[in-house]
């Protein structure tokens, strides 16, 4: 029970007016205290749906019975509707088709249908005479709805386009389809590619509203059909098959060749140089050791002899200066240098070759220069292009 009707029955209340009067309702609009629509509540037989929704499936009869039930209980979102006479100053040939409707939907009408299918006598609803200032601007408002719907049907969101683009063609011969982008936030190739699928044959569009055939097949699937247009859906169907099969052998292809340039850049980064591979002897070989020795210093000249042929005794030449160069000893399990005369000979430890599995976890592999210079001496420029595409290739995926 509403609170008037608590409070009594008298003339002084039966006066209260329920609402703004038309005065008062022109004067809060004037002042910005309100916005030029409010929330009304109309019977559902004042309502009538526009012709113009795109979309035709509003769920089962169990689903509508559950969602009029919800709405029984608590409306969360009012539907939008114009008046009659703004609807039919932009469409009067469809009189006829919304009957004595004084109002027409142009969001909500599922939660129309399921009040109707539930029995309920009123809802609430927003008077929006403004979205009906032109055609377009109707067209675009009945879509953006639908359009943010992850569920809406890809048929009929493109039946939706096909109108709003026929609309904006009304002004001018070309360029509709522009418009029509613009309008939606769009780019014209997903205008374009909305209107192909309505191209499709009906299996095949019955497919794409039922969700077995995804939109990008549809869209594949279009511009198959507009080159050989005289293809019955079974056989675009098998091209679509053999399309994707394509694709998923040229992709196990890609997958192959970058597996063996990896294992082919991991094994020249790891291959030791000939020279030092272990040997079949199951006991590591020594490593080389630096030794210091001394180069053969030049043959004496007497100086007295360099006097007579130049007149001038030579200061003795400074001895050769030591040189480091790799000596191994292959009959002893150390490494020996060679010392200078009245010196004793100092052993080197010997130190056992790390295994190559060991060599690999100790190399810098987060060293882009490191690694950048191991492939450039490794592979040559064919190599190193195909491994670049390769890993590009896997990044994409």
């Amino acid at each position: 029970m509403k609170a008037a009707d608590r409070l009594g029955s008298g003339s002084s209340f039966g006066k209260v007016p329920r609402g703004r009067s038309d005065r008062g309702r022109a004067k809060a609009i004037a002042q910005g205290d309100v916005p030029a629509y409010e929330l009304v509540r109309l019977h559902l037989d004042e309502v009538s749906p526009t012709p113009l929704n795109p979309r035709r499936n509003f769920g089962s009869e169990e689903q509508l019975t559950r969602f009029g039930e919800e709405l029984r209980r608590v409306q969360l979102a009012a539907c939008v509707v114009v008046t009659r006479d703004a609807y039919l100053a932009l469409w009067e040939d469809h009189a006829d088709r919304i009957g004595s409707a004084t109002h027409v939907l142009v969001n909500g009408e599922r939660r129309y249908r399921s009040g109707v299918h539930v029995g309920l006598d009123a809802l609430d609803f927003v008077v929006r005479d403004d979205l009906a200032a032109t055609r377009e601007d109707f067209i675009e408002n009945l879509l953006q709805e639908n359009l943010d719907r992850e569920d809406f049907d890809l048929v009929e969101r493109a039946r939706g386009v096909q109108v709003l683009v026929g609309v904006c063609g009304e002004e001018a011969s070309t360029g509709a389809q522009s418009r029509a982008a613009d309008r939606l936030g769009k780019s014209k190739a997903w205008v374009t590619n909305q209107l192909a699928l309505l191209t499709l044959p009906q299996e095949i569009q019955t497919m794409l509203s039922a969700g077995s055939l995804p939109e990008r097949d549809g869209r594949l699937l279009a511009r198959h059909y507009k080159a050989h247009p005289d293809l019955d859906a079974s056989l675009l169907l098998q091209h679509l098959k053999s399309v994707r099969d394509e694709e998923a052998q040229t992709k196990q292809r890609e997958r192959s060749l970058l597996e063996a340039a990896k294992q082919q850049t991991l094994t020249a980064v790891n291959k030791e140089p000939a020279a030092d591979e272990p040997s079949s002897d199951p006991s590591p070989a020594p490593p080389a050791a630096l030794t210091a020795v001394n180069k053969p210093a030049p043959e004496k000249t007497d100086n007295h002899t360099r006097a007579g042929a130049k007149g001038k005794a030579q200061p003795p030449k400074a001895p050769a200066p030591l040189t480091a160069v790799n000596t191994s000893d292959s009959d002893s399990s150390q490494t020996r240098a060679p010392q200078p005369s009245g010196k004793p000979d100092v052993s080197v430890p010997h130190q056992a070759t790390p295994e190559p599995s060991e060599l690999v976890d100790t190399l810098p592999w987060t060293d882009p220069a490191w690694v950048d210079r191991q492939v450039r001496r490794r592979m040559d420029r064919e190599e190193r292009k195909k491994l670049v595409w390769l890993l590009e290739a896997e990044e994409d995926e």
